[in-house]
């Protein structure tokens, strides 16, 4: 199959991922999984997508020792090119999709040996001195919101400007398919460190609508808010870049797991914390279980952690 059918077919894809009301992020992981292999076929001259078992195991040992992939991330390469391969099958350009048998038998059981490490839990004087050491107004300003807000990366770099209300202490998020709760809480630390970037914001000569803003005064994208975090992190000793450990790595999404832990520990009820968080109503009966604003702020206010010192 030529480069360009092999483009089309992605195109395809993507499109179907849309339709099926995927999020963005998860297009984008299925996406970036196809081009990786897609640059292994082309070097080894396999055919994507009538691809053997053979070079699945090949493509395997290139990710885990070429790559030096962690177990989770060689995990989610092939969940997303088994959604790929579905899609192929219900095309009926294929018969079977190969990508079970070999996760299966060499994947999953390497998940049950390794995976058992949990995410990096900062405690609340570590997350304290995180945030003393950056010295960015715009790099605290992103630490503190995700810590203190408990949002996923994707929700922080699509927030405009109009999105925070200082005088209520809240932020309305951008509507997802994976959030059902668009409004978030902020409380007084947070609301110094983002109105001193605000006043720095406005000095910046940019059009665009975006909370945050890069080095080119754009939208700051997935990696830019990556960076943000291991950078300052590595310098506060809870990042090691060298390590294919989940405990020693400290990214954002470690932010959502300290603010849903330490809300847990300081008492907060767990239908409240799943409200912040936003997490999907998956029972019949949470669609009933309104939850009431006022109260839910207030016994946020009174347990997120302070930082400032």
């Amino acid at each position: 199959m030529t480069p360009l059918n092999i483009s089309n077919l992605v195109a395809s894809f993507e499109e179907d991922c849309r339709a099926r009301n995927m999020t963005h992020e998860s297009i984008r992981r299925y996406i970036s999984a196809i081009r990786i292999l897609g640059i292994f076929c082309d070097d080894k001259r396999i055919d994507i997508v009538h691809i053997k078992d053979d070079d699945l195991l090949l493509f395997l040992k290139y990710l885990r020792e070429g790559r030096k992939n962690s177990p989770k991330t060689v995990m989610n390469v092939f969940n997303s090119l088994s959604s790929f391969y579905e899609f192929l099958v219900y095309r009926r350009m294929i018969q079977r999709n190969p990508i079970p048998p070999i996760r299966k038998r060499y994947i999953r059981s390497y998940k049950k040996d390794n995976m058992r490490i949990e995410k990096r839990l900062l405690s609340v004087e570590e997350m304290s001195h995180l945030i003393s050491i950056v010295m960015s107004t715009r790099d605290k300003a992103i630490l503190i919101l995700l810590a203190k807000t408990g949002i996923r990366r994707n929700e922080l770099i699509t927030l405009d400007v109009d999105d925070v209300e200082f005088v209520e202490g809240k932020i309305t998020l951008k509507p997802t398919p994976k959030r059902s709760n668009r409004i978030v809480f902020f409380d007084g630390e947070c609301s110094i460190v983002l109105k001193k970037w605000l006043d720095i914001r406005q000095k910046i000569k940019t059009d665009i609508k975006s909370l945050f803003t890069n080095g080119v005064q754009h939208r700051v994208t997935r990696n830019d808010v990556y960076n943000t975090v291991i950078e300052w992190a590595h310098l506060a000793g809870y990042h090691d870049p060298f390590s294919n450990r989940p405990d020693k790595h400290f990214g954002p999404h470690c932010f959502r797991h300290w603010f849903t832990t330490h809300l847990l520990r300081n008492g907060m009820p767990r239908d409240y914390v799943k409200e912040l968080r936003g997490d999907s109503r998956r029972e019949a009966i949470d669609i009933y279980n309104h939850i009431d604003m006022d109260e839910l702020k207030k016994a946020y206010l009174s347990a997120i952690p302070q930082l400032f010192r």
